[in-house]
C-alpha cells in the first residue's frame, strides 16, 4: 500500500505520553509528512489560555514533542480557537469552525488523511471532510499522567526524583525520558494547577477553559 503524502494529528497532547508517541511513529510509518496539530486556546488578548485540564502551553509541548522527534514531524499551531469559544459552536453550522478548518488544511497538499482513536471525534473529522481513519484508543491517556502528576505534586513541594517511592511517581513510566526532563523542570506548573478547580467546560462534546 502506498504512502499518504501528509497524516494530519490533531490532539491535546498535554502532556506528550508514551501513547501519543506510539501513534506518531505509526503514522510516520504511513505518510511522507506528519503533521502534529496540538490545540491551542487564546483569549481576547490573544494569550494561550492554560488551566488544569491544559496546564503545558504549545511551546512547552512543541518542545516534547522535537525532544522525541526532532525535525521528522513538523508541528503547527493552525489549530487555535479563539474567544469567544462559543463562536465555534454549533459545529457545522457556524462559520467560525469552518475557518478553522480551511486554517488547518491550508498548507496540506497532496493525499492526506487525520488520525484519531476517538469513534465520535471521528464521525466530526467525517462530517468535516477531513478523511479521518480512526485508530485503536489506546489504554494511556494524558488525563492519567495528569491525575498522577498531580497527586505527586500534592505529596511533595519539590520537585520529584528518581527516588521518590510512591505510586504517583509512576508517570515517569508513561513518557518518554525527554519529557520526564522538560515536566520537571517545569514542576512550578504542575504545582500552580494541581489544588486549582478544574476550570475547563465542555461543549457538544468538545473540551474548552472557561473563558477568564
Amino acid at each position: 500500500m502506498s504512502k499518504f503524502d501528509t497524516a494530519l494529528y490533531l490532539a491535546h497532547l498535554n502532556p506528550v505520553t508514551n501513547a501519543h508517541v506510539e501513534i506518531i511513529s505509526d503514522l510516520k510509518n504511513n505518510a511522507s509528512t506528519v503533521k502534529v496539530m496540538p490545540v491551542v486556546f487564546r483569549d481576547c488578548r490573544n494569550s494561550e489560555v492554560n488551566s488544569k485540564s491544559f496546564p503545558f502551553d504549545f511551546e512547552s509541548r512543541c518542545e516534547m514533542l522535537k525532544s522525541v522527534f526532532g525535525d521528522t514531524i513538523e508541528i503547527s499551531q493552525d489549530y487555535t480557537f479563539y474567544a469567544p469559544f462559543k463562536r465555534y459552536m454549533p459545529p457545522l453550522l457556524s462559520p467560525k469552525s469552518w475557518k478553522l478548518r480551511k486554517k488547518i488544511l491550508s498548507d496540506v497538499k497532496g493525499t492526506y488523511f487525520s488520525y484519531t482513536g476517538d469513534k465520535a471525534e471521528g464521525y466530526m473529522l467525517r462530517l468535516y471532510r477531513m478523511r479521518p481513519k480512526v485508530g485503536a484508543r489506546k489504554s494511556l491517556s494524558a488525563t492519567s499522567v495528569k491525575e498522577k502528576l498531580y497527586t505527586a505534586a500534592t505529596i511533595s513541594d519539590t520537585t520529584p526524583t528518581a527516588q521518590t517511592d510512591t505510586s504517583s511517581a509512576h508517570w515517569e513510566c508513561d513518557v518518554p525520558d525527554s519529557v520526564a526532563q522538560i515536566i520537571k523542570r517545569e514542576w512550578s506548573t504542575i504545582q500552580k494547577f494541581a489544588k486549582a478547580p478544574d476550570m475547563t467546560t465542555r461543549i457538544c462534546g468538545m473540551k474548552f477553559p472557561k473563558e477568564p
